[in-house]
């Protein structure tokens, strides 16, 4: 059924409002509706603008960066230093190769520096490949980071400290083999070392020269003493044990045989004085030369004013009376005693021969029975005492009969006693290659016992007014005894020296050093480790490149 639209005019009031208002509501809808259906629309064009807009702000922060690089990390940097290097070095077309540049590269282990070959492969040593070893003119490619901000610098030369000559080259820290011709880091972010030309001087006669930072020193605690000096004392020190006097020792016994009657002697260590009674002895055989010696006594009074020989040999029978006498140990007072009262003594006192210590004593000897050469008595003599040591062979030369020698014994803890040598043993012992010394000591006080050990020095001077150094800075390879020299700002040479004997901690050098030197004493280990590692990688490159040439030609 179709329907008829009227006019306004024709609908009434109430109609037409009605019309009206359904009409706006269903404009209002529609609108409503569109204005729906064109939002997401709307939404999704400005999150696309939005989305353009950052990446291009991103790309500009990313050229931004790139181009200014503010911290040196952007490979860009690396390959316009490379391609800036690499045109700064081209040669022109025509030029010839600049001097110094005429040999062949030349190949390295990088964990072996001293493998040197003249063509690439492998490293005999650890299957490594080998590398290119790089001179001034050269320069690594791993090592060309930060190059770019560097090449500036290059073209003045880098003011050197003073003292230390024009800067060469920088060589890698960790390969001596690498170098570079500008300032710059390793892969492991470590500085290059710069080389002066004082460095590169032969090092034939002192080594190569090596210089340290003056941080880096302090961090080593490198510490350098002038050398000095001074008399060389050369320390012995040995060990032994207290004995006797030999030669103030004596046995007490009889020259006849006889019976003991009394004893004045009783017990071991009883002190005794010279010419002290030690015991009685009655002996037939002695009271016989008695009245031998009181016959011979009375005839020579009577035969005094007699004419011709007579009185002459009765004073020879007197004389041999008291001659057999004196040599039965009978002293020359008891024999006058004889002559004065005589008397004869049925038991004579026998005395003592010398001042000491009863060491030995017969036991029960009272009352016993005695024959010719038992020894009865033994007396020590304590005023000096022999003091029995060993040193080795290789130690003799520096110990004579005489020298003396300081003695502690652990009994007087800070006291010291003296001695000397008194006899040194002719022979050597097989079997501990020692020889046997023995000193004599002085006891006045009698407080040194025998038995007793004692420490033992001698410190003879070995030389006298000897230039000297300490001896923990010498460094000692077996054949070689090396000293490192400070030369000032820095700079340390070993130096080959020829040494002397040694004591009391320092050792005389006989050839290699003055008066006015300065040597390390302390880390020069390090020193003469650097310095070695660079002479020695020197002559093998030098020595390859020479003979890489000798072939060419």
């Amino acid at each position: 059924m179709k329907q008829t639209m009227l006019p306004k005019e024709c609908l009434p009031q109430g109609a037409l409002q009605k019309t009206t208002r359904r009409s706006e509501s269903i404009g209002r809808s529609q609108s409503v509706t569109s204005h729906t259906q064109q939002l997401p629309r709307v939404r999704e064009h400005g999150g696309a603008t939005l989305r353009a807009v950052l990446w291009a702000l991103a790309g500009a922060l990313v050229m931004l960066f790139l181009v200014i690089d503010p911290l040196g990390i952007s490979p860009l940097d690396g390959w316009l230093g490379l391609h800036e290097a690499s045109t700064t070095a081209a040669p022109r077309a025509g030029a010839e190769p600049a001097a110094g540049h005429e040999h062949k590269q030349l190949w390295t282990c990088a964990m072996h520096p001293q493998v040197i070959e003249d063509h690439p492969g492998t490293c005999p040593i650890c299957g490594m490949d080998l590398v290119p070893v790089k001179d001034e003119g050269q320069k690594k490619h791993e090592n060309s980071m930060g190059a770019g901000t560097m090449q500036s610098s290059a073209a003045a030369p880098t003011a050197a400290p003073e003292g230390k000559g024009k800067i060469l080259f920088y060589r890698n820290p960790m390969d001596p083999t690498i170098t570079s011709p500008v300032p710059r880091k390793d892969e492991m972010g470590m500085d290059y070392v710069p080389v002066y030309a004082n460095e590169a001087e032969s090092a034939a006669n002192q080594g190569a020269v090596v210089t340290i930072d003056p941080a880096v020193e302090q961090n080593m605690n490198v510490v350098t003493a002038k050398v000095s000096r001074r008399d060389i004392k050369r320390q012995v020190r040995t060990v032994g044990y207290l004995d006797y006097d030999q030669e103030k020792m004596v046995s007490v016994t009889t020259k006849y045989p006889g019976f003991i009657e009394k004893t004045y002697v009783n017990y071991v260590g009883q002190p005794v004085r010279k010419g002290q009674p030690l015991f009685d002895i009655y002996s037939p055989q002695l009271v016989q030369t008695e009245q031998e010696l009181l016959s011979a006594k009375r005839y020579a009074d009577r035969m005094a004013d007699a004419p011709g020989g007579a009185a002459g040999r009765a004073q020879s029978l007197l004389a041999a009376a008291r001659e057999r006498l004196a040599y039965w140990d009978i002293t020359e007072d008891q024999i006058h005693h004889l002559e004065t009262t005589g008397e004869i003594l049925r038991a004579l006192q026998v005395v003592a021969p010398s001042s000491g210590v009863v060491m030995k004593r017969m036991p029960g000897l009272e009352g016993m029975a005695v024959q010719p050469g038992m020894e009865l008595l033994h007396i020590a003599n304590l005023s000096d005492l022999w003091l029995t040591v060993e040193v080795f062979e290789d130690q003799l030369p520096w110990v004579n009969i005489g020298s003396p020698a300081k003695i502690t014994m652990t009994y007087f803890p800070g006291e010291t006693f003296t001695g000397k040598v008194r006899f040194i043993e002719p022979a050597v012992s097989d079997k501990t290659r020692t020889v046997q010394l023995t000193l004599e000591i002085p006891n006045p006080r009698r407080r040194l016992l025998s038995g007793m050990y004692a420490t033992v020095l001698f410190e003879p001077v070995a030389a006298r007014n000897a230039i000297a150094v300490p001896t923990q800075a010498v460094l000692r390879t077996g054949e070689r005894n090396v000293v490192i020299v400070a030369l000032g700002h820095g700079r340390f040479a070993p130096r080959d020296v020829t040494l002397g004997p040694e004591g009391d901690g320092y050792v005389q050098v006989l050839s290699g050093l003055d008066d006015n030197a300065e040597i390390v004493t302390s880390s020069q280990f390090l020193i003469d480790s650097e310095s070695n590692l660079k002479e020695a990688l020197q002559k093998m490159i030098e020595a390859k490149r020479a003979e890489t040439k000798g072939g060419g030609k």
